[in-house]
């Protein structure tokens, strides 16, 4: 017998329509495409496919090994966080961007805090977004130049070198995939704001501020050969880390990923300097991720003491 009674009636419930509907929202994690539906429906009316037919083909599509990939990354994050695990060495496939590294690596060092800043979250990843959101922070802030709906997220219409945000008022702030972005040519993303080719270190400058004193900033930002593609900059690790330094952060940890012809994996110096965006696939060739915080004499004793105490444990990929 293949199954049973009640759960093929089950399967068979309903309108063909809320059928089609459904499994696209839970297979590929967004609404059917008006010409996918029609088609869809009425292949099912013909009998020339069947609901596990079609559930058959949105499962074995491109798209949904795209759904699988960020859905494991956001399940590492989660099973990460439970003993504070710090993950790195993250793999994914050549044809993902480089989501597939930035969303587990940079929510599975959330700690607990509870006032959370997200900036740049209205053209953010959904899966990313619905990562955030599960976090459980009492207070979560989007800025951003254009605004979305996010359940439990507040948002506020904002340049992030502007924050509308007293001193101090975050405990723990996201910048992903953002940064290079301030002060270029926004026009990709319908929005305007003011040019300024310092614009990315402007925002870190702001973003310090809206921090409290024992704050962390989780970024990441695309890496390699230095280039100006006019709506966002390309810098080399160690050009991104001087930035960050002169914004009054101190490294507390960073790791270098490059796509290469097998996946994407935790590179060296010289193999994310010579990274070249788009080669191999869409997006970064090599991404830069880090933990920064507000530099102090306190927090650099600390950080020596911790090297000291954990010194077989790899820290730092952007220094030899």
């Amino acid at each position: 017998m293949q199954g049973d009674l009640d759960a093929w009636l089950d399967a068979a419930a309903g309108t063909d329509e809320e059928f089609v509907d459904r499994i696209w929202r839970l297979v590929l994690r967004r609404p059917p495409e008006a010409d996918g539906r029609e088609r869809a429906l009425a292949k099912l009316r013909e009998g020339t496919l069947s609901r596990a037919g079609l559930l058959q083909e949105l499962a074995g599509s491109d798209e949904f090994r795209g759904v699988v990939l960020l859905d494991a990354g956001l399940a590492r994050a989660v099973g990460e966080r439970a003993h504070e695990g710090r993950p790195r060495e993250l793999q994914a496939p050549a044809e993902s961007d480089e989501r597939a590294i930035e969303i587990p690596w940079s929510l599975a060092r959330y700690r607990g805090e509870q006032r959370v800043l997200d900036i740049g979250y209205a053209f953010a990843e959904p899966a990313y977004l619905a990562g955030l959101a599960a976090l459980g922070a009492a207070e979560l802030v989007g800025a951003d130049l254009a605004e979305a709906d996010v359940p439990g997220l507040r948002s506020v219409v904002a340049d992030v070198r502007e924050l509308p945000f007293p001193d101090g008022s975050f405990d723990l702030a996201f910048c992903i995939s953002t940064l290079e972005h301030v002060g270029r040519d926004n026009e990709v993303y319908d929005v305007d704001a003011a040019r300024d080719e310092g614009g990315d270190e402007a925002a870190l400058r702001e973003l310090h501020r809206v921090l409290a004193k024992d704050g962390r900033l989780l970024v990441s930002v695309p890496t390699g050969l230095q280039e100006d593609q006019g709506w966002q900059v390309v810098r080399t690790p160690e050009d991104w880390v001087a930035v960050f330094e002169r914004a009054g952060f101190l490294v507390y940890e960073d790791e270098l990923y490059a796509r290469g012809d097998d996946g994407w994996r935790s590179a060296s110096l010289d193999e994310a300097r010579a990274a070249r965006y788009g080669a191999g696939g869409p997006g970064a060739g090599a991404v830069l991720l880090a933990e920064l915080h507000p530099e102090s004499v306190g927090g650099k004793l600390r950080l020596a003491v911790r090297d000291v105490r954990h010194r077989d444990e790899i820290r730092r990929s952007t220094i030899v």
